[in-house]
C-alpha cells in the first residue's frame, strides 16, 4: 500500500462516513445506488413530485385536521384522494392530491393545487419554444424527459396548436383595442411589410420619455391610402391624441403620404427616409457611379443647415440631369424638402440621426420576419394577422429607448413653431 493511499484512507477514517443522497421519503438511498449524470433529472423529478405530495398533504391536515382523531370543532372532512393535472415541464402532469369538503358541503381547494394548476406558464412555455423556432410536431422532442410513471399530455401538436392560437389571438385583440388615452408621443414612424403576399401597415410610436410602443396594425393589398387612413383612424377612435403638430417618418410610399395628409392635414410634419432616397437612386443609376451618387448624398445630409443640403442636393439634381441620367434626377427633386426636415427643426446630431430614416420600425419589421420564418403554408387572413401581432409584441418586449431621449423636448420646441420653413430661411 503507498504513502497517498494510506493517506486518504486515514482522512476518511478521520471525516467519517458522508451523507448519501435520500430517495424520496427517505432519508438515505437505497443500497447500491450510485448518482449518475442520467439519473439526475430522473433523481429531481422523483424528489420533486415526493415534496408535492408533502405539501398537499401538510394543506389538507391544515384544513381538516389529522386524520382518525375525533374534532368537535371541525370545519373540514378528509375524502380521500383524486387525479389532477397540474404544469409541470412544459406539459401537464397528473397527480394526485387528497380531497377535503366542507363540513356544511362542497369542496375545499387546496392553495397549492390552485396555483400550481394554473396554465398560464404551459402557454408561456409553449410559446418561447416556438419563437425559438420549434414547430409545433417537434415541441414534445423538446422538452425534457416527462416524470417516470406519471400520466402526462397537453405536448400533441394538436394541442400546442390550439393553445397558440387561442392564446396570441386573446393577447393581439387585447394589445390592439387597448385605448391610448393618456400616451404622450412625440413622433411616430409608419411602414409597411410584406408577409404571405400581403401588406400590413404598421405604426410606430415615440413617447416623451424616449419608449418605442407599437400602436396598431392592418393588412391589405398593398400601401394604399384607404387602408393606411383605417388604421390612422383607428388609432384615433382608441383615443391617441396628438396636441399640435407632430413628427412622422416614413419611406416615402404615396399612399402612406395622402393618408397622413387626409386624416392629420397640416398637423403632420413629414420626414422622409433618407436610406430608402439613397436606395432609390442607386436603382436608377449605373453601378459605376453609385458611389459617387450616395457619398454626394451622405454628405448633403450631414450639412449643417437646410439651406446647404438644399444647394448640395440641387447641385448632385443637376449632375444627374446632365449626365443623361433625368430618371435619377428627377427621383432626386421628388419630395427632396421631406427628406430635410429634421434639419429645418434644428434637432441634435443624435435624433437627427434617429428620425431621418424609418430603420427604428424596420428593426420591428425584422423581427416580424424573424418570428414568421418557419411557416410555410398560411391559411387565412387570421392566421396572418396573429402571427405578425407576436411578432410586434415580441419586439416590444425588446424595445430600449432611444439614445439621448432627453434632448426629446428640443423635438417638442421645434415641433411648436408655426412654420418649419421659418427655421430653414
Amino acid at each position: 500500500m503507498t504513502k497517498r493511499t494510506e493517506r486518504a484512507q486515514r482522512t476518511q477514517a478521520e471525516n467519517g462516513p458522508g451523507v448519501e443522497l435520500g430517495a424520496p421519503g427517505r432519508s438515505r438511498c437505497s443500497p447500491g445506488w450510485r448518482p449518475r449524470a442520467t439519473h439526475l433529472l430522473a433523481w429531481v423529478h422523483a424528489h420533486g413530485l415526493a415534496a408535492l405530495d408533502e405539501l398537499f398533504g401538510a394543506e389538507a391536515v391544515a384544513l381538516a385536521g389529522p386524520k382518525g382523531r375525533h374534532q368537535p370543532q371541525r370545519t373540514h372532512h378528509h375524502w380521500g384522494t383524486a387525479a389532477t393535472e397540474l404544469t409541470f415541464g412544459g406539459r401537464r402532469v397528473q397527480v394526485r392530491r387528497p380531497r377535503v369538503r366542507q363540513t356544511i358541503g362542497g369542496e375545499a381547494t387546496l392553495p397549492s393545487v390552485a396555483a400550481f394548476r394554473d396554465r398560464d406558464p404551459l402557454t408561456a412555455r409553449m410559446m418561447q419554444q416556438l419563437l425559438a423556432g420549434v414547430s409545433t410536431r417537434h415541441y414534445e422532442g423538446s422538452l425534457e424527459a416527462r416524470p417516470s410513471g406519471r400520466p402526462t399530455r397537453g405536448s400533441s401538436k394538436s394541442a400546442v396548436s390550439r393553445a397558440v392560437v387561442r392564446r396570441t389571438r386573446q393577447r393581439l385583440h387585447e394589445y390592439l383595442a387597448r385605448r391610448l388615452d393618456g400616451l404622450e408621443v412625440m413622433a411616430l414612424f409608419m411602414d409597411g411589410v410584406v408577409v404571405a403576399q400581403q401588406t400590413v401597415i404598421v405604426v410606430l410610436g415615440i413617447t416623451r420619455d424616449g419608449g418605442k410602443v407599437p400602436l396598431g396594425l392592418r393588412l391589405g393589398s398593398t400601401e394604399n391610402a384607404v387602408v393606411c387612413t383605417e388604421l390612422l383612424q383607428d388609432l384615433l377612435a382608441r383615443g391617441l391624441t396628438l396636441d399640435g403638430r407632430v413628427l412622422w417618418v416614413i419611406d416615402g410610399g404615396k399612399g402612406l403620404r395622402k393618408a397622413l395628409g387626409d386624416v392629420f392635414g397640416d398637423a403632420a410634419v413629414i420626414q422622409r427616409c433618407q436610406l430608402h432616397k439613397a436606395r432609390n437612386l442607386d436603382a436608377l443609376v449605373p453601378q459605376a457611379r453609385q458611389a459617387y451618387v450616395r457619398t454626394s448624398l451622405r454628405r448633403a445630409y450631414r450639412a449643417p443647415s437646410a439651406a446647404a443640403a438644399r444647394r448640395q442636393l440641387t447641385a448632385l439634381a443637376t449632375w444627374l440631369e446632365r449626365n443623361g441620367h433625368a430618371d435619377a434626377a428627377a427621383s432626386m427633386r421628388e419630395g427632396l424638402e421631406e427628406t430635410l426636415t429634421v434639419l429645418k427643426l434644428g434637432l441634435p446630431p443624435t435624433l437627427r440621426r434617429f428620425f431621418a430614416t424609418t430603420n427604428c420600425i424596420e428593426n420591428l419589421i425584422g423581427t416580424v420576419r424573424h418570428v414568421t420564418r418557419n411557416i410555410k403554408r398560411w391559411r387565412d387572413g387570421d392566421m396572418r394577422r396573429r402571427w405578425i401581432g407576436l411578432g410586434l409584441l415580441r419586439a416590444a418586449e425588446r424595445f430600449r429607448r432611444i439614445k439621448r431621449h432627453r434632448e426629446l423636448d428640443v423635438l417638442v420646441t421645434a415641433l411648436g413653431a408655426a412654420n418649419p420653413a421659418e427655421r430653414a430661411a
